[in-house]
């Protein structure tokens, strides 16, 4: 019984949009934080309950405490801080693996949002427009790559759950994301700002291929032959 009730909660661990699924190292990262505040949480919610239950159950004055003074500062002064301080440095030592911004850029993409699609222009070295995509991104793996994320009219927001956080594609500015897929599988992106009548099927595929096989389907797509 106890497998058939917690089947339901551990498929919605996986799938192509589950930040619990994650298939790179920064997705990795908001992943560990988000488990560690949720076993976090349990454990100060059952400390409560058992707390709870003692109160119920030690007596006809269950009102009385032999020092109250002690629970008021143990779990009213000292725990909360605790508990933060200790999120606030794990989260602070997790942010490099977060923003790749001591990785090497390995590839960059220009990514454009209009209503109510993505446009995705790879870039070369020296910034010449090699190929473009519409709703579909391939990424090489295990290569970093830098998204250089704007829009044409309204505020998106670009998100792939599977490989981290999300970032505003706002007009009239270039907001930088980068980002390493290290896993095939499906993974989908989604715009995450309501954006219009349109923005729930505002979405893409994020195509993970080797070196050689990203190269062929960036070669189908020039920027020339207009090949989608």
């Amino acid at each position: 019984m106890a497998a058939f009730a917690a089947a339901p909660l551990l498929a919605a661990c996986a799938g192509p949009q589950s930040t619990l699924d994650p298939a790179g190292p920064a997705a990795a990262a908001i992943a560990d934080i988000w488990w560690l505040m949720f076993w976090g949480a349990l454990a100060v919610w059952l400390l409560v309950m058992a707390l709870l239950t003692r109160a119920l159950y030690r007596g006809r004055n269950t009102r009385a405490l032999a020092r109250p003074e002690r629970l008021i500062v143990g779990g009213g002064l000292v725990l909360p801080p605790v508990l933060l301080a200790g999120l606030l440095v794990y989260g602070s030592v997790s942010s490099a693996r977060i923003t790749g911004a001591a990785d090497q850029v390995e590839a960059r993409v220009d990514v454009v949002a209009e209503r109510w699609r993505w446009r995705f222009r790879y870039l070369d070295d020296d910034g010449r427009v090699l190929a473009e995509s519409f709703n579909a991104l391939s990424m090489p793996r295990g290569r970093m790559v830098e998204f250089r994320i704007s829009s044409v009219d309204v505020i998106h927001s670009f998100w792939i759950p599977r490989l981290g956080g999300k970032i505003d594609a706002i007009p009239g500015r270039v907001n930088l994301l980068r980002l390493r897929a290290d896993r095939d599988g499906a993974i989908r992106g989604q715009c995450a700002e309501y954006c219009g009548t349109g923005h729930a099927v505002m979405a893409f595929d994020v195509l993970v291929h080797d070196d050689a096989a990203h190269a062929a389907w960036l070669a189908e797509r020039t920027v020339e032959g207009r090949v989608q």
